[in-house]
């Protein structure tokens, strides 16, 4: 079977989870992974995007899986392999691929939504796999602090990953509910809702929202929270989203008078085409450029592109288009940059 086949096969078996839709069963009833009081995104059962869109049902899910052929990807990509130092003293961001970053900072050691795994899927032989291997080997890694886990889609919460993660004993920030997902690992985790602050030695971690959504499977649609967030200490404030949709640019609004102007945002570029099904929870490289000029960041990163094919998109087709709105907007490419798997940027001061 060639690679587009399995790709759209793939994509219809665990689009509940991953990928992009999700089916509010009736028959659900209570919240598997989260009992809290009503809030102005919970429902007592869900979560949601205030005023906001919701994600996409079934007969949309099928209207994708049988619509226009994706682009085809290649079977591999040969990528860099960095080989980080054991601390950073200001801020350096290494790309492990897709949204697997290292941020070392204040000598800390930081990974964003950590997947070592061949394949984001519910399934081990089945599902969307990683084309370039991880920029940093898991056994090259320095000791892990802390881990901000945005979501649970399985392209960002990789159980096998972070349960090999439980040897360098990290802390676990997570969203309200991911805590339930996480019990088995031994990890050590702390959950926040939107709003929440945290303290991890000298460095302050607030809870953001996002416009997005979660699911593990057919049942449980939005019964975790997701969420962006943003480190603040001596380096300078760092923006991290791991997915959201543009929404108006809400998630950006006000971050430069609550925390300062970002030292550098961490931004989804990525899995965005079909634009009719992807617009409300995956902005495109475009409206990433929008949401850095409404944060004011001085530097970005563009991740989620060119490690797994989620979307319909070529996998070069975020850095076309990532260049062409830095042209647009008058933005130096020097400023946002779209990483690749081993690529290192020490963020200038």
């Amino acid at each position: 079977m060639k690679r587009r086949t399995l790709f759209r096969s793939a994509a219809a078996l665990i689009g509940l989870g991953a990928l992009g839709a999700g089916a509010n069963s009736a028959s659900v009833r209570g919240n598997r992974y989260y009992q809290g009081p009503v809030s102005d995104h919970f429902d007592g059962t869900r979560f949601f995007n205030p005023d906001g869109a919701q994600p996409k049902g079934f007969s949309d899910l099928m209207r994708w899986r049988f619509g226009p052929k994706p682009a085809e990807w290649p079977e591999s990509v040969v990528g860099e392999i960095a080989k980080p130092a054991d601390r950073v003293k200001d801020l350096t961001v290494t790309m492990v691929g897709h949204a697997t970053m290292l941020i070392q900072m204040q000598s800390l050691n930081i990974l964003t939504d950590p997947v070592w795994s061949r394949r984001v899927s519910p399934l081990s032989f089945a599902g969307p796999r990683r084309v370039v291997a991880p920029g940093i080997p898991f056994e090259a890694l320095p000791k892990i602090d802390l881990v901000l886990l945005s979501h649970n889609h399985y392209d960002h919460l990789d159980l096998e990953t972070l349960t090999r993660l439980k040897a360098h004993d990290p802390l676990v920030i997570t969203p309200l509910g991911n805590d339930t997902l996480l019990s088995g690992t031994g990890l050590r985790v702390q959950t926040m809702d939107w709003g929440d602050e945290a303290s991890f030695g000298d460095l302050g971690v607030h809870c953001l929202p996002s416009h997005h959504w979660s699911a593990r499977g057919m049942g449980d649609r939005s019964m975790a929270l997701w969420s962006a967030f943003m480190l603040t200490g001596a380096a300078g404030p760092v923006h991290f989203i791991g997915d959201t949709g543009f929404d108006k640019g809400r998630p950006y609004a006000g971050l430069s008078d609550r925390f300062g102007a970002p030292r550098v945002a961490l931004l989804p570029i990525g899995a965005y085409e079909p634009r009719w099904f992807m617009k409300d929870q995956h902005q495109n490289p475009e409206e990433a450029v929008q949401g850095f000029r409404i944060s004011a960041a001085r530097f970005a990163i563009g991740h989620h592109w060119g490690t797994i094919q989620l979307t319909n998109e070529a996998r070069d087709a975020p850095l076309r288009a990532l260049e062409a709105s830095l042209h647009k907007h008058e933005i130096s490419p020097d400023r946002f940059r779209a990483l690749a798997p081993g690529e290192v940027w020490a963020i200038p001061a």
